[in-house]
């Protein structure tokens, strides 16, 4: 399983609590699609992770930012990520950058709200944000790999699901 987070917005630690605690700490790769704001935030996940794979988003400070890419490539379970905080262009913008880098799924931030999109080339997946929603409905996503494809599934922190999308190999 891999989870997925963005937007902690934290100047004390990672915030999580709940089933996105247990997610993080349970997963074989968590994707952090920036805006962590402090070097608090950013040790703090990394001391619930066991492999952590991060950007930095344009909330974050210059020692997150110095430690972080802008963008990165992370191949986990034969699912290939396209991972940045926000990309010009919305979905197609998200879209032709998953495919620059021949993606499964393009993982991005910044709008705190909780997305799935399906295009031809890629699920594009917005986890939102499980500590600082800013209105909207506060979420992280997990993210089950299968022999036939794999599933995205966006939920709230205590784990309700929020949607949902199945995508094949092929």
């Amino acid at each position: 399983m891999i989870a997925i987070f963005s937007d902690t917005h934290s100047h004390r630690g990672h915030e999580l609590e709940g089933a996105a605690l247990s997610a993080a700490r349970e997963a074989d790769a968590v994707i952090h699609a920036g805006d962590f704001t402090s070097a608090a935030a950013l040790e703090a996940f990394q001391g619930e992770c066991d492999r952590l794979f991060a950007v930095h988003g344009n909330a974050d400070s210059a020692a997150v930012r110095d430690r972080l890419p802008t963008a990165r490539t992370v191949e986990r379970d034969g699912i290939r990520f396209a991972v940045t905080h926000r990309r010009d262009g919305g979905a197609t913008g998200l879209s032709m950058f998953g495919r620059s880098r021949d993606a499964d799924v393009v993982v991005s931030g910044h709008t705190h709200r909780p997305t799935l999109v399906e295009t031809d080339d890629a699920v594009l997946v917005n986890p939102g944000s499980y500590a600082q929603p800013r209105g909207n409905t506060p979420g992280f996503a997990v993210v089950e790999s299968r022999t036939d494809g794999f599933e995205i599934e966006l939920r709230q922190p205590d784990g309700t699901p929020i949607d949902a999308v199945e995508r094949s190999r092929e």
